[in-house]
């Protein structure tokens, strides 16, 4: 479980394939200092596992579903990722609370600078619409954000985007401050919203109302 408050920025060191895997290793001297083997760490929104560390790096396998699903099938070495431990029992929740399993991609369609801040809109996949909404939590590459806006319900669902409006904070502290128009990115939405469009879609249900005696 992460909060999507990035650590640290990592730089991918290696790619090496094996099959239909990748064995993945980061630069990340923040993260892996007290990390050991097993343990997960979110690698621009992804959750990877440790399966070998230095004192600067750790290696992780990726499998076909996740090079499939994410921004991880392109990577290459030289790439910079948003690095994140699994949050301990009793810190503060700064963001939200995210899994590391993304939900897909998105492509920045574009950015405006303000006074201080850049607003992005990012495209929105027809399937991920009813999980992103105005005020709501997302994850993009592994950063808790707050969706600033979205598309009107009568745009044609290939149109469909959303918002985001970045700190400065935000725009130095993670790869988000160097995306451009045509970047992919890793999508998770909101887990909450996730388990409600699963009950609507099972029709399950609702609790049995207790009569007043």
């Amino acid at each position: 479980m992460f909060t999507g408050i990035i650590e640290e920025l990592g730089t991918v060191t290696a790619v090496e394939q094996h099959g239909d895997s990748v064995a993945l290793t980061v630069r990340g001297p923040k993260v892996v200092a007290d990390a050991r083997h097993g343990d997960s760490i979110a690698t621009s929104g992804v959750c990877l596992t440790v399966v070998e560390q230095t004192d600067e790096t750790f290696t992780a396998f990726v499998m076909k579903q996740t090079l499939d699903m994410s921004a991880h099938g392109t990577l290459v070495v030289g790439d910079r990722l948003n690095l994140e431990r699994a949050a301990s029992v009793g810190d503060r929740l700064g963001g939200h609370i995210v899994q590391g399993h993304v939900d897909g991609t998105a492509t920045v369609l574009e950015t405006a600078d303000g006074d201080g801040w850049r607003r992005v809109r990012f495209s929105l996949a027809p399937d991920l619409s009813p999980l992103v909404v105005d005020k709501g939590s997302v994850a993009i590459d592994g950063v808790s954000l707050t969706v600033s806006a979205v598309s009107d319900e009568d745009t044609a669902p290939a149109d469909a985007w959303f918002e985001v409006s970045l700190i400065p904070e935000t725009l130095e502290a993670t790869t988000l401050g160097s995306r451009t128009p045509g970047d992919r990115v890793n999508i998770e939405t909101d887990v909450l919203a996730r388990h409600v469009r699963r009950m609507l879609r099972l029709d399950a249900p609702t609790a049995p109302v207790l009569e007043a005696r």
